[in-house]
Formats: structure tokens, C-alpha cells, sequence
């Protein structure tokens, strides 16, 4: 009885290596570090919350030594960067791009595992008059790491802005700024030779507020989008149906364009702002949590594009902390995930979501919709009626002798409502609003048997399946033979090389 116990653990030893293996091979999703932030923590301080939300990939803004001493031995993987106002030093001399590649990288690696150079940021739409060094900062830097024996570990791009292609849609017709043209053949050609990926900031934030209307919200926030208003590119009919895989497909596009292919695309720079001025009603915490939910979900499912069907389009979420230093409209001062406290603005899983045991939750994990304890009764009371009418929330557990009954608390009844809607409906546009009474949350509001959508507890309706609980008695009931369980380890090692 023991031994015919083993398979299935080996089964599920496989099944869960090969989870496990796919999701390192696979596509990624970063996060950005900016610093003009006026309380930044210190570099320990933020490495702890890049660990405590499973972080593997950032990309920082400069090269900075207290941070990248923090990341050493961290396994995370760094991208550095070289801000504009240093590229024109780098670009001129040998002797600088050189030295700045022994101090700021050769110094660090291996214990920091640094993998690729940004060189600038969008040089050519944000500082043209830097263009002419662009090419020479990239070949004395390749050099450089070539002297240094890093060239293998380490690659070099620059981010580039959507701004470059003036007419992204339809995708099929894309091409690079022609004022461009010799400056980006030669770049695309540095990458061929050199095994680099083409670096794109695509923010379709800024593509759905520029657009005043062209496309509908739910294209760029990844939402389900009415067949008779999705976008088709004529040249080829491929559907898209988000703004994000539109423009990852212009840029594949505009190499093409200029007669290269096989240039793997990283998104270096997307997000959506939280927090908006009373003219930018779209930046708000929905929308955020929206886009950057649904942007994780199709990044790690290795979606890829409807031109690039195969392609694993990694991305670096724009940005771990608000840089309310920033100048202009609130909403460039606010696109963080995190607080410098480390509490979040909202609650994101850098990791594969997990299915949901719910099949009419599409909401996220760990984020919670609830009534606010300040709003009057009576509004509570509408609202509530609303979700269990016309809102179609799932009530049930709710109604008396049901789990979630409180004759005397109109807030906890109301909550469970207006989560249950939010959780069914937000994958297609429901909000956390019902009238300014309710919030969104990372607190569990769960209670006894009473569990709401969302929550990742082992009786949750949206946690993962339980295989069961083990305890000393599963031990006893389930173990295998020493030789059978080193033989599922020795498969687990084999596996793995």
C-alpha cells in the first residue's frame, strides 16, 4: 500500500518541475526602480520588498553602487543603466565608456547578477542632439565588455520610445521615424552582431489618452473588447485584442521595414498610473490594478503576439516606487506599486497565476473590494440591492442561515456583494466604486466559513486545489521506500540539467 503510493507522488514531482521549468524558461515581468523619489529607502530596504514579492528582473535607472552591492547574491537578474546626461561622455571616448564598464560592472559581477546595459533613455524623441553618439556610446561599451570577458553575460541596447513610429496601427504598416533610418539600421545591426534585444517602451496608457477616444479602455487594459469593435490589422487580419501586443507588433514591424529580422523585443518600460488630477480621470487604482493584473497573466503565459505567435515578450513594469519628484501632471508622479514603507498602492503577484477553483472569478488574488464603514446606511443598503440585482453578484452566502449572514452588519453584508461583483466582472470592466461607498483593499476580510472571492487561504474559493493536509499521519501513510524516494529525487535532478 505504501509503495503503490509512490507514482503518484513522482506524478506530481514531475508535473510540478515541469510548472517549475517552464515559468524559468519562459517570458518574465520585471519592475523599473526610479529614484526621483524624496524618501527612497535604503538599498537594503528595497531589496527586501523586490524578495518579498518574488521580483527576479529589474531595471535600474543609473548604476547605483549601494544597490547593486544590496542585489549581490540575490539571484535577481539587474539591468543597469546609463542616464542621458552621461551618454555623451561615454560616446566620445573609448577611454570613459571603458571605465565606466569597470566600475559599474566588471566591479560587481558575478556575486551581482547584472545582464544587460540600458544606454540612455528614448535618445532619439527625447534628446536628438545626443543621436550621433548613440551608436559610438554602444560599440565602445560592447568593447569594453569584450576587453572585460563579460560580453557573453552582459548585453547592451537602449530603450526606445513608441514616439519613434509615428503610425503603429495598423501594426503590418509600421516603420521607424525615416528621419531615423541610418541611425537605427546601424543599431539594429549592433544587436543582430551582437545577440542583443531591441528595448521598447510601449505604454498604452499614453496610446488610449493621446488617442481621445480611437480605442475604447478595455483594448488597452487587456478587458474583453465587443467583436464589433475589435481592431484588425487589414494586411494580414490578424485580431488584436489589446493596444500592448499592437505595439510590440510595430516594432517587429519597423525592423522589418528596414529589412531585419530575428531581434527579440523586451518591453523595458509599461504600466498605468494610479493617481490622476481631477483631468485625468483614467489614472485611478482600477485601472491600474487592471492592467498590470491582466498584463502579468498574458506576459506569463507566454501569449506572445499575433505576428509573433512564439515570441516571449518579457516586460518591466513601470515602477516599483511613485517619484513624486517628477514635474508635470500628477499622474507622472504616480505609477508605483509600492509605498517607500513598503506597503502597496495595490496588491500584484510577480508569479504565474494561479487558476481559480471559481470558474466566474476573474478577479485578482490577494485584492479585495469592500464597503467603506463611513458611508451612510442607506447608501450601503443601495448599493447592495444594486450588486445583488442588477450587478448579478452572487448572494447566496449572504442570505439567512448562509455563512456570511449578519442581520446587524449592513457593511460586512455589503462587502461580500460588492466583491463578489468585482471579482466576477472585472476582467470586463467592473469597478470598486457602487457610488463612492466602497474600497479596494489587501486585507483578507474573510471570516470563519465565511471566504470571499480573492482570498488565498486553503478553503478560498479562488485559492489553488489542496492535495491535502500533511501531518505526521499522511507521513506515516504515504511515505515511500529510501530507494524509491531517492529514485524520485534522482528524476528530479535529471530533469532539471
Amino acid at each position: 500500500m505504501m509503495q503503490s503510493r509512490c507514482p503518484t507522488a513522482i506524478a506530481l514531482l514531475l508535473l510540478w518541475l515541469s510548472i517549475t521549468n517552464n515559468n524559468a524558461s519562459g517570458a518574465f515581468v520585471g519592475i523599473n526602480i526610479g529614484t526621483s523619489v524624496s524618501n527612497l529607502p535604503p538599498a537594503s530596504g528595497i531589496v527586501s520588498i523586490l524578495q518579498a514579492k518574488n521580483i527576479t528582473h529589474v531595471r535600474l535607472f543609473n548604476a547605483d553602487h549601494q544597490m547593486l552591492t544590496a542585489l549581490a547574491h540575490t539571484g535577481i537578474e539587474v539591468m543597469v543603466s546609463i542616464p542621458n546626461d552621461q551618454l555623451l561622455r561615454v560616446g566620445q571616448s573609448r577611454s570613459d565608456a571603458a571605465d565606466w564598464v569597470n566600475k559599474n560592472v566588471a566591479a560587481f559581477v558575478p556575486s551581482t547578477n547584472i545582464t544587460s546595459i540600458a544606454v540612455g533613455n528614448e535618445v532619439l524623441t527625447a534628446l536628438p542632439n545626443a543621436a550621433l553618439v548613440l551608436i559610438p556610446a554602444l560599440q565602445f561599451l560592447q568593447a569594453a565588455l569584450l576587453a572585460a570577458n563579460l560580453n557573453s553575460q552582459v548585453k547592451i541596447s537602449t530603450p526606445t520610445s513608441m514616439d519613434l513610429i509615428p503610425k503603429p496601427f495598423p501594426p503590418s504598416t509600421a516603420q521607424f521615424n525615416s528621419t531615423w533610418n541610418q541611425i537605427m539600421s546601424q543599431y539594429l545591426q549592433f544587436l543582430k552582431n551582437t545577440g542583443s534585444v531591441f528595448m521598447l517602451n510601449a505604454q498604452p496608457y499614453y496610446g488610449y489618452t493621446k488617442g481621445r477616444g480611437i480605442f475604447p479602455l478595455e483594448y488597452a487594459l487587456f478587458r474583453s473588447v465587443n467583436p464589433n469593435t475589435q481592431n484588425v490589422d487589414p494586411n494580414t487580419d490578424h485580431v488584436y485584442t489589446n493596444m500592448f501586443d499592437a505595439m510590440v507588433d510595430a516594432a517587429y514591424y519597423s525592423m522589418q521595414a528596414l529589412n531585419v529580422s530575428g531581434i527579440p523585443v523586451v518591453v523595458t518600460q509599461t504600466g498605468w498610473p494610479w493617481l490622476g488630477g481631477s483631468n485625468e480621470p483614467d489614472a485611478n487604482v482600477d485601472n491600474a490594478l487592471a492592467y498590470n493584473t491582466n498584463l502579468i497573466r498574458h506576459i506569463l503565459n507566454n501569449s506572445g503576439t499575433p505576428n509573433q505567435p512564439g515570441a516571449q515578450v518579457s516586460t518591466y513594469i513601470y515602477e516599483l516606487f511613485n517619484e513624486d519628484l517628477h514635474t508635470g501632471p500628477l499622474s507622472e508622479k504616480n505609477w508605483g506599486i509600492v509605498f517607500p514603507n513598503g506597503t502597496t498602492t495595490y496588491s500584484l503577484t510577480f508569479e504565474r497565476l494561479a487558476l481559480s477553483n471559481n470558474a466566474g472569478s476573474t478577479g485578482p488574488v490577494g485584492m479585495f473590494c469592500v464597503a467603506n464603514s463611513s458611508a451612510p446606511v442607506s447608501a450601503l443598503k443601495q448599493g447592495l440591492d444594486w450588486a445583488c440585482g442588477p450587478g448579478s453578484a452572487n448572494c447566496s452566502a449572504i442570505q439567512p442561515g448562509q455563512p456570511c449572514y449578519q442581520s446587524d452588519n449592513i457593511v460586512a453584508v455589503a462587502s461580500y456583494a460588492y466583491n463578489n461583483y468585482y471579482h466576477k466582472t472585472q476582467a470586463s470592466g467592473g469597478t470598486c466604486n457602487f457610488n463612492n461607498t466602497a474600497m479596494l483593499t489587501t486585507t483578507d476580510p474573510s471570516y470563519g466559513s465565511c471566504i470571499f472571492e480573492g482570498s488565498s487561504g486553503a478553503t478560498g474559493s479562488t485559492g489553488a486545489t489542496a492535495l491535502g493536509p500533511v501531518g505526521p499521519d499522511s507521513f506515516a501513510t504515504t511515505k515511500c521506500h529510501a530507494s524509491t524516494f531517492l529514485y524520485i529525487i534522482t528524476l528530479a535532478l535529471l530533469f532539471l540539467v
